[in-house]
């Protein structure tokens, strides 16, 4: 059964954080899901001063609340693999992951432009530290069966799916093939319509979580529009975009939510992209019988590290959503609904 992504009833969920959601019924399936996560350079320094838990500690009690707490893990864990030959190239220490593990982030995607910075070497170690760590994986594999494999989770009886994939890969060798390790690229709509599909017939609610458009561009471009409608055609309830390292809008489509990208997370500010790459966002959900119910809850990148902040702020990331949104809506308590319920 496919959920529908229906507007939030008033009164659920709240811009200070999803934990404040204590009336919900017991079998409400409460989903967060935060951007890119990088724990190499300045995080990196942070971490080896403070610790591998430092990232997180002001946000781990809400992910921790969560059924299922998902992100975007831009970079290789590994000691192994040899530099690819790129500008930005990252590899964070393997037991960094213990902080992912004390936050309570169930699984990430490894679907992005960082995964092979170490090679193939690199992208195996990694999967294979996210297995130890108990961290579910999605995006890569050592084939393309494996790297297009959702991670899935049963929560109240409810199967999740969350499929990642990218449209940001450095060339063709980075893609997964029959039987080339790889990521899960999308630069073509198969097999990516076709695993949609799939999973909306095995799993109750299919996310699919997809690095796309242009580094700190504030609107999506017109290739991401169409494929985001290509892929709630196919079976998808709900897109979740990375890359841009900024905050983009929130668009419906069949009355099924498009967060375009949820920016940065746990991560270096950058000099390129300016003040705007340390707003974020967790954006979540939450699954009532056959209604989806949303909301946002802005976040600072503060010295590598994401924190809530004062209400000036929070409005001060609402209003830039509700300008760069499309037919969405984000109130003054962070609810999101869509403007015009008969929109197509």
């Amino acid at each position: 059964m496919i959920l529908l992504a229906l507007s939030i009833p008033a009164g659920t969920g709240t811009a200070a954080a999803v934990s404040n959601k204590v009336s919900a019924a017991a079998t409400d399936i409460r989903l967060v899901f935060a951007g890119d996560i990088l724990l190499d350079g300045y995080v990196g320094d942070q971490i080896a001063k403070y610790g591998v838990n430092y990232p997180f500690v002001k946000v781990a009690p809400v992910l921790k609340k969560a059924d299922v707490a998902f992100a975007n893990l831009e970079t290789p864990v590994s000691t192994k693999g040899e530099a690819a030959n790129k500008t930005f190239v990252f590899r964070s220490k393997p037991g960094t992951l213990a902080g992912l593990q004390y936050a309570g982030i169930d699984g990430v995607t490894v679907a992005n432009n960082h995964i092979l910075d170490y090679g193939q070497a690199g992208m195996l170690d990694t999967l294979s530290y996210l297995d130890k760590y108990g961290i579910g994986r999605t995006g890569a594999g050592r084939n393309v069966e494996e790297a297009f494999r959702p991670y899935t989770k049963t929560v109240n009886g409810k199967k999740i799916a969350i499929l990642g994939v990218s449209r940001v890969l450095s060339d063709s060798s980075w893609y997964a093939g029959k039987n080339k390790p790889g990521a899960a690229s999308v630069y073509a709509p198969e097999p990516l319509l076709g695993k949609i599909k799939q999973s909306a017939k095995d799993n109750d609610f299919t996310v699919v979580y997809i690095h796309w458009n242009q580094e700190f561009k504030d609107y999506p471009e017109k290739y991401a529009r169409a494929l985001a409608r290509q892929m709630i055609d196919s079976g998808a309830d709900l897109i979740i975009g990375a890359h841009s390292h900024c905050l983009m809008g929130i668009e419906y489509y069949k009355h099924k939510p498009i967060y375009y990208s949820l920016g940065n997370f746990v991560f270096n500010r950058s000099t390129r992209g300016g003040e705007k790459t340390l707003d974020s966002v967790l954006a979540n959900f939450q699954i009532a019988g056959n209604k989806l119910s949303a909301s946002i809850t802005p976040v600072k990148i503060l010295h590598g590290q994401p924190a809530f902040m004062d209400v000036n702020y929070n409005k001060k990331i609402i209003q830039l959503l509700n300008k760069l949104s499309f037919n969405a809506v984000v109130d003054s308590k962070g609810n999101v609904s869509e403007r015009n319920a008969g929109a197509k």
